[in-house]
């Protein structure tokens, strides 16, 4: 049984102040995967829990072409929100296919965010190859089985897939993550809160410590737009992505005038597909003009024997949700 202290601060100040001044504290919220590494997998180590599921970081409120969502807030709230559910819907829809009822009653969205890789050889603290878990020791993976592995930002380092599904959209959307530290509040946008692997798998984000998600600011689509999100897996029920994709369009007078594209299930870090995005804006919503869009974004990806089906089933993903979408009402 690992040993280690909780306690429960009365503020975000004093949560942040008491994390950064101990390199052996991690912050806990829901719980959902911190609890899971730290006890049951054995991967993390922690001698401080600091509890701050009590803190006044939950809520949504909106504002001027925007929501401003608490770190705190959960998944099932976020997904119940009227304006979510008007005019982001595949927000709404890539949140029930995160996670079944149960966990989205407790799961935060700031937990969300940072929830780490469901890498077998990460999470199995019996295998010594993983530079997540022991940098420099290498990665399993790469000559494992790898078929829910990333094929893109990946490398020989390191193929383990971002596994969120409400990152996708957000990636999308440009959300912004809003951050505080001992040195004051900072924002950064979610696609470039995440790093890639690199040299240094073990570095996921930005985020120094003892720095806390206070709230995430997600911008609202023009109105007409149209999105979805579509998750391929295994099941049909709470099961990670093998590819999904998140769209929104605005279509004016058979024109495509505004697109944004993101992928999950084959990043190391959720993809925004920015390449395909140019693809589409001012093109014709075709078939054709989504096959485009499909091989402007996957370029140069990594893979291994057990990751090479994802090339040709990400494209179909990609040209399935854009089809969809665009046959959508707005």
């Amino acid at each position: 049984m690992t040993a280690f202290e909780y306690v429960r601060p009365d503020d975000v100040t004093g949560a942040v102040a008491m994390v950064s001044a101990d390199p052996a504290a991690a912050y806990l919220a829901g719980g959902t995967t911190q609890l899971d590494l730290l006890l049951k997998d054995g991967v993390v180590t922690s001698d401080r829990l600091v509890d701050i599921g009590r803190l006044p970081l939950r809520g949504i409120t909106e504002g001027v072409g925007k929501l401003n969502v608490g770190a705190l807030t959960t998944m099932e709230e976020l997904s119940a929100d009227p304006v979510v559910r008007r005019r982001l819907p595949f927000v709404h829809d890539a949140l029930l296919a995160g996670a079944s009822p149960q966990l989205r009653n407790m799961a935060t969205i700031g937990g969300n965010l940072l929830q780490r890789t469901r890498c077998r050889y990460f999470r199995d603290a019996a295998v010594p190859a993983c530079n997540k878990r022991a940098p420099g020791s290498g990665c399993a993976a790469v000559a494992g089985r790898a078929r829910m592995h990333a094929i893109l930002g990946a490398s020989e380092k390191c193929i383990a897939v971002h596994a969120s599904d409400l990152c996708v959209p957000f990636a999308a959307l440009d959300v912004e993550v809003h951050i505080r530290g001992t040195g004051g509040r900072r924002s950064v946008p979610l696609t470039e809160f995440y790093l890639l692997p690199g040299d240094r798998p073990e570095i996921e984000t930005v985020l120094a410590h003892g720095e806390l998600i206070t709230h995430v600011e997600v911008p609202l689509p023009p109105s007409g737009t149209r999105s979805g999100y579509l998750k391929v897996r295994d099941r049909a029920s709470y099961e990670f992505a093998l590819t999904s994709a998140a769209a929104a369009l605005v279509i004016e007078d058979g024109t495509i005038v505004w697109a944004r594209l993101a992928l999950g299930g084959v990043g190391t870090v959720p993809w925004r597909a920015r390449e395909a995005e140019a693809v589409l804006t001012g093109a014709a919503p075709t078939v054709e003009t989504y096959r485009a869009a499909a091989e402007a974004t996957i370029r140069d990806p990594f893979t291994v024997p057990g990751t090479a089906f994802k090339v040709e089933l990400v494209k179909r993903t990609i040209v399935r949700v854009l089809r969809d979408v665009a046959e959508a009402r707005p």
